[in-house]
């Protein structure tokens, strides 16, 4: 799937793009589990357009700039007005060589 055809709401979304930005790290707390989880922001692009990708905790070190990335099973939602690509529990990210 290309990323222009993303839409909020779509489930089991597979999209392969190269990560062109990465915000810093920052610290959250959990809503379920009253503990810190670290979360990222990463720009995913293809020749169609971009879309952030959400980082949690391990993902982030395992992302940088210039990646090339498959999201398996991801899902979108809106947050803030723009549409965000979310890997999820059930999700997968592989960097690619």
């Amino acid at each position: 799937m290309k990323i222009k055809d993303l839409r909020n709401g779509m489930r089991r979304v597979d999209v392969e793009g190269q990560v062109i930005d990465k915000s810093e790290t920052r610290e959250v707390m959990s809503r379920y589990r009253n503990t810190m989880l670290r979360v990222a922001t990463a720009t995913l692009s293809d020749d169609t357009g971009s879309i952030k990708l959400t980082l949690w905790n391990d993902q982030i070190d395992q992302v940088n700039v210039n990646d090339k990335v498959k999201i398996e099973n991801g899902y979108v939602t809106s947050f803030r007005g723009e549409i965000q690509l979310n890997v999820g529990k059930y999700g997968k990210l592989t960097v690619m060589e």
